[in-house]
């Protein structure tokens, strides 16, 4: 079995962030294949290894799987640990991580990802706060119903790989999430993986307009820690 993962720049794109984080925690060899944002429409050049033209797309041979969840859904038919192994846990990290993949619109749009900055972010909108609430409040229930130190027990699974780029959101804007659940960010952040991640995305020098653009639109900046 060899797999090779598509992803595209390591300090904007979130969707990739998600099945790479999970197959190398969880040690599921790929190669690590980066196609980088350079312009502000990819598909026509995406379309040639992506059947949607965006990332991340996941190669299995002659076989192609996109979509993050694709992918994690994928990969849960053939490796273990990609969801709890107790039911109940299994039952609410397959539900936080479907609600991750269809909702929070107002976070994403208003609060896009961007690994390498600091920025101080315009006042929350009610549907901002609304998304706020909810994280705090489906953070909180994981790790109090199953002790922690991740969302649905012990072991890093799917749905810490699903919430991962929020945890980058939450230090970049400052957001708040409650005691609770900004404990779960900061291991998030401590982990080996997502350091690996970050310190990659603090190297690129290439910037796109339009991820540049968004990110400006959402605040005033003030540190950036990329390279040049």
């Amino acid at each position: 079995m060899s797999y090779t993962l598509v992803t595209a720049n390591r300090n904007y794109s979130s969707w990739s962030l998600r099945p790479w984080l999970l197959m190398t925690v969880l040690g599921i060899p790929f190669i690590d294949r980066i196609e980088p944002f350079a312009q502000p429409v990819n598909y026509t050049d995406f379309r040639a290894f992506s059947p949607t033209g965006q990332v991340p797309a996941l190669i299995d041979g002659d076989r192609t799987v996109w979509d993050s969840l694709g992918i994690v859904l994928y990969l849960a038919e053939r490796h273990s640990g990609v969801w709890p192994g107790d039911e109940a846990g299994r039952a609410f990290a397959i539900c936080a991580t479907a609600e991750m993949h269809s909702g929070f619109a107002t976070l994403r749009n208003d609060c896009t990802m961007n690994v390498g900055v600091r920025v101080e972010p315009h006042l929350p909108s009610p549907a901002l706060n609304r998304d706020l609430a909810r994280l705090a409040e489906l953070w909180s229930e994981g790790l109090e119903r199953f002790g922690g130190p991740f969302l649905a027990g012990p072991d890093f699974t799917a749905i810490d790989a699903f919430y991962a780029p929020v945890a980058f959101r939450v230090r970049t804007y400052g957001l708040d999430v409650g005691p609770v659940a900004r404990g779960w960010v900061e291991h998030m952040l401590a982990l080996p993986a997502m350091r690996t991640w970050e310190a990659a995305a603090l190297a690129e020098t290439w910037r796109e307009d339009g991820h540049e653009a968004e990110m400006k639109a959402a605040g005033w900046i003030v540190e950036d820690f990329r390279a040049l």
